[in-house]
This record gives structure tokens, C-alpha cells and sequence, in this order.
């Protein structure tokens, strides 16, 4: 028997035993569960496993990350020490990309404390191996409240809220219900809909029955502990994700592996399992506890505004064969029947004053 068997068959006894689960808890298992979760056990990222994030797409978007975390620092007043924090880092790429870019800025590498969080042990051991050979060596933490706050952070967050789940909410003719991951006599796992339960709070807008809403608890405070994080240590923080710009309903439940959608219920712990990020949620939670915001912008706009077509024409002048593979990477990157329109990216930061690159306008 298979470890994603195991899970599967440890995750129907559970459910026989105690009810039907949430799909947040749910989801959370498939990733973390200790003995078969995804991140927890085989994490495949690239063109040959399971999906691909930005970073993997060109070194153009690592490089002009790293050129937005510099040109913060400069509107921060270039301090002689902060703090550098990539949450979620996958396998290093994007850091190490951003550190070959921002050596080129005098002072900058010499003030940086690089700290990494990441739950995965896999991964971990993939990002020690990318920046081996990197100007700065990082150091783990667990979470964001073990940063200090003694000086500045600067932060970037690239597709961390999507592996933060929700629970799904489901209008019906009677009025709302949970949708929850049962079990069926076979032992398979099915969803179903089971009476409220609290944790839920109507939405001020309509929505049809049949029509489901997305809640986020891990994201709310992760939006909450990043804003008082920069109101304690001042900087900004970063988030770039494919998700909602404003509140919707929609099922927006995934499963990914080699690169297509399968069922999520099928194989627990051998895809990867996202949701959307739900920005006005994140972005919400961290003004409560007094940070502010920029608002949300497509990816594709975000990026043209660092400089990514300059940087794409000098990559292009430099290697004239890989011209039409620059133009392709380009494109996956900011079109927006690519990664362009879904993606969004929005900044929490403190102080007020501060100008955050990308939102000068």
C-alpha cells in the first residue's frame, strides 16, 4: 500500500469516526499531513512535475523581485540593517535570482539578514542547495512571529495564500450549509453538505443559490500578522497570487498534477491542492491592525511597471537565438489569457509615508 493510500485510508477512518471534515482542514492535510502530504513528502515543482510558478517561467521575474526589494530599501532610507524574508520560497529560485540581481546595488547584500520560512523539509533542502553558492546563506524560521523586529522587513510572498485554505459555504434554497469531504460505504471520499456549524458570516453581497463562499481563516491571519509585523519593524511585504480582487463567490477548489486538473478527492497527497487567494480578506486583516495597503494590481501590469519589457529586450540583445523563448516567457508572464489577469499583486506596509515601487502612480 502506497503512502498517498495510507493518507487516503487514514483519512476515510477519520471521517467515519468523528463526521465529515472541512475542506480547509481537508486541504491542509493533503499538503502537511506528517506521512503523506504533498509538501510534506514529494513537492514537484517545474515543467516536468506538477505545476509551475513564475519564477520557473523566466529569471525575469526573480530579478525584477529582487530590484523591487532594493528600490524599497532605498525608499526605506538604504538602512545599514533589515531584514529580507521570502515566505514560501519553493525551490530558491526566486531568491536566487533576486540576490543575483540586487549585487549589482552597493550596501544592499551587506545589510540584508535573508530569512526563509518554509514547512516543507523537501523543500527546504532544495532552497539550501539553489543558494549555496549566493552572496548571503539564509536561515529557517517557523513563522512570521519569529522574525524580530529590530529593523526593517522587506517581504515577498509569491503563490504562498493559495496553499492556504478555505472553507466552502453553499447557498440554498433553505439558506446556507458547509460543503465537508465525507465518506462513502465503499470507503471512498465524497463531498456533501452538512448544517452550519459556525465560523460563518453572511456576505453583504448576493449571491444565487448553489453558489458557494469561500473563507480563509489561515489567510486573515496571515494578512493580520504581516500587517503587525510591518507596523512593528517597518518595510513592506509582498504578495503576488492568482485569486479575487474583490468579494465573489465561486469554487475555486483544485487539484494539480502534471500540470492537469484531477479530482481532489482522488489521490489525497499526490497533487497539489489550491484555492484562490482572496486579497480584500488578507488585505482587510492587515488594516485592522493598523498597516496600510496599496490596492491589488493584474501581474502583468505589476511587472511591466518594474521594467519587465526592458529587461526582456536586453535579454534579448544579449542572446539573439533565445529571442523568440524570451518573447514566449514574457508573454506566459503578463499576457493576460496567461499568467497576466489572474495573477495579482498588492503590498501591506508601514509607515504611511513610505511608497511602495509599483503603486507610484
Amino acid at each position: 500500500m502506497s503512502e498517498a493510500e495510507t493518507l487516503k485510508a487514514r483519512l476515510a477512518r477519520e471521517i467515519a469516526l468523528t463526521g465529515p471534515m472541512t475542506v480547509a482542514d481537508y486541504v491542509t492535510r493533503c499538503l502537511h499531513d506528517p506521512k503523506g502530504g504533498y509538501y510534506a513528502s514529494r513537492p514537484d515543482l517545474g515543467a516536468r512535475g506538477d505545476f509551475i510558478t513564475a519564477p520557473l517561467v523566466s529569471q525575469m521575474f526573480g530579478e525584477l523581485i529582487g530590484l523591487w526589494a532594493v528600490e524599497t530599501w532605498n525608499r526605506l532610507g538604504a538602512p545599514e540593517r533589515f531584514r529580507l524574508v521570502e515566505v514560501g520560497p519553493g525551490d530558491g529560485t526566486l531568491m536566487s535570482d533576486a540576490l543575483r540581481a540586487a549585487r549589482l546595488v552597493p550596501g544592499f547584500l551587506e545589510a540584508c539578514d535573508l530569512i526563509l520560512i518554509e514547512p516543507s523539509a523537501p523543500l527546504r533542502d532544495l532552497q539550501a542547495k539553489a543558494l549555496a553558492g549566493a552572496d548571503l546563506s539564509p536561515r529557517w524560521v517557523r513563522s512570521l512571529t519569529a522574525i524580530e523586529t529590530d529593523a526593517p522587513v522587506i517581504l515577498i510572498a509569491n503563490e504562498v495564500l493559495d496553499c492556504m485554505p478555505a472553507r466552502q459555504f453553499v447557498r440554498t434554497d433553505g439558506g446556507w450549509a458547509e460543503r465537508r469531504v465525507g465518506v462513502t460505504d465503499d470507503g471512498d471520499l465524497m463531498f456533501g453538505l452538512t448544517a452550519m456549524s459556525g465560523g460563518f458570516q453572511k456576505p453583504d453581497f448576493e449571491i444565487a443559490p448553489g453558489g458557494i463562499l469561500e473563507i480563509s481563516d489561515q489567510q486573515a491571519v496571515f494578512g493580520r500578522d504581516l500587517g503587525l509585523l510591518m507596523k512593528a519593524a517597518s518595510g513592506a511585504a509582498l504578495l503576488i497570487d492568482y485569486g479575487r480582487a474583490r468579494p465573489e463567490a465561486g469554487d475555486t477548489l483544485q487539484a494539480l498534477r502534471r500540470h492537469q486538473k484531477v479530482d481532489p478527492l482522488a489521490t489525497p497527497g499526490e497533487a497539489d491542492l489550491t484555492q484562490w487567494a482572496d486579497f480584500p480578506l488578507v488585505l482587510e486583516a492587515a488594516v485592522r491592525t493598523g498597516a496600510d495597503v496599496t490596492g491589488s494590481l493584474p501581474q502583468g501590469e505589476f511587472l511591466r511597471r518594474l521594467g519587465i519589457e526592458a529587461r526582456a529586450e536586453a535579454l534579448k540583445a544579449g542572446r539573439p537565438a533565445a529571442s523568440g523563448v524570451i518573447d514566449r516567457q514574457l508573454d506566459r508572464l503578463t499576457g493576460d489569457d496567461q499568467m497576466g489577469a489572474l495573477f495579482k499583486a498588492a503590498a501591506i506596509f508601514a509607515p504611511r509615508s513610505l511608497v511602495v515601487p509599483g503603486w507610484d502612480a
